[in-house]
């Protein structure tokens, strides 16, 4: 058996850092230091990314209590590289440092790194080192990804309202009634922005009420049909107390979002999900909750974005013929020197369906069939029917 003693370091090292986005290329060397000569069967690494979830559920049969072991996996990330391939043979390595480089490619759809009180989200590449007649010996190297979610689109640029309303009642005695309305400019926001919230609180009862809102994270765990859920406060701001038979109107209510992790839709065992929630506290019955949806992501809303704008990029004008008008205009040429007589008949007769090719399928333009008229007499500065020398000209004056 070769002492261990030989191998110095095993580590993994990553070039362009510990954060990758999906579709990116992965790409880094196995570092190895020996002391002396080192006789090797096989130096392998992966690269993996799984989210796992794990809790337990207790069960009352009779009087006792059993315990359910709640367990899932998805795989997002499998590969493989063998960067000293097993053939059979021991290859020596000398003593000093070897470096051995890889390069991996992300696929274009993972799940956002993530790490809950019942599952997790979580990538890595490991290397192991296979050595004659001795142990394993392995390295492990974690790097976080953050999947890419664009708010510049019209589901997440679309604005978002609702409306609830509440009887107050204590002792069956009916106290009035609680309205409130809300509206937001977007569904989604990337951390660091503010929310504008505009809302309205009608408190028709006789005590006074206190508005609040807040952004809630809501953690969803799915394993063996059964979920699990862990809400949590973000952030939240509170109003002042509306008094009895009067109205609050918020007219852009700043709500900042604070440093969070974006959302996770695209895990089935892991969903990360963000909602703005408008509630008003009203003493003696339960909280007024409107719950309007967020999504947090990644990429930043355009600085001239819109809500139109990604209707009107997929429809775009060519403008380069204004570079070809001349700064002189010429003068028109003469009808006849353009359309003779057969053209001229055949322009009268409305154009097939053939010849518009796509014109008619267009979303925006719709063809209008003009009515041709026959060519207009061809201009001349000679009077065609001159006045005649024999008439006697009319007196203005009678």
């Amino acid at each position: 058996m070769q002492p261990l003693g030989l191998v110095r370091r095993l580590a993994v090292r990553l070039q362009d850092g510990p954060v990758h986005g999906s579709g990116e290329l992965l790409h880094g060397w196995v570092q190895l230091e020996l002391r002396g000569a080192l006789r090797v069967r096989a130096l392998e690494v992966c690269a993996r990314g799984m989210a796992m979830v794990h809790w337990l559920e207790s069960l009352n049969i009779g009087l006792n209590v059993a315990y359910r072991e709640c367990t899932a996996c998805q795989t997002f990330l499998y590969r493989h590289c063998q960067l000293i391939p097993d053939n059979g043979e021991a290859t020596v390595l000398q003593a000093g440092r070897h470096e051995f480089p890889f390069t991996f490619q992300l696929p274009e759809t993972l799940a956002t790194s993530f790490e809950g009180k019942h599952g997790s989200v979580r990538y890595w590449v490991k290397a192991k080192l296979h050595r004659p007649w001795s142990t394993v010996k392995k390295a492990k190297k974690e790097f976080t990804v953050i999947e890419p979610i664009d708010i510049n689109t019209p589901a997440l640029l679309a604005p978002q309202a609702g409306a609830k309303e509440k009887l107050a009642r204590a002792w069956y005695c009916n106290r009035g009634q609680v309205s409130v309305t809300a509206k937001i400019d977007r569904k989604g926001y990337t951390p660091g922005e503010v929310i504008p919230i505009f809302a309205e609180i009608d408190n028709c009862t006789s005590r006074a009420v206190v508005p609040k809102a807040a952004i809630i994270q809501t953690q969803t765990f799915v394993a063996r049909g059964t979920k699990k859920q862990k809400k949590s406060v973000v952030t939240s701001i509170t109003g002042d107390p509306i008094p009895a038979g009067k109205r609050e109107v918020w007219h852009g209510r700043a709500l900042k979002i604070p440093p969070v992790g974006p959302s996770i839709l695209q895990c089935r065992i892991i969903q990360v999900e963000y909602s703005l929630k408008v509630c008003v506290d009203i003493p003696g019955t339960s909280k007024l909750l409107l719950e309007l949806p967020l999504v947090i992501g990644t990429i930043p809303l355009h600085p001239f974005g819109s809500r139109t704008s990604s209707v009107s990029s997929q429809y775009s004008v060519n403008l380069d013929w204004l570079s070809t008008i001349p700064e002189q205009l010429e003068a028109p040429p003469e009808y006849s020197a353009v359309v003779s007589s057969p053209e001229a008949e055949q322009s009268l007769a409305p154009p097939c369906r053939s010849e518009l090719g796509d014109i008619l399928e267009g979303p925006f333009f719709a063809y209008i069939q003009e009515f041709r008229f026959r060519p207009p007499p061809l201009y001349s500065e000679v009077d065609p029917n001159p006045a005649s020398d024999n008439i006697r000209p009319r007196c203005m004056t009678c």
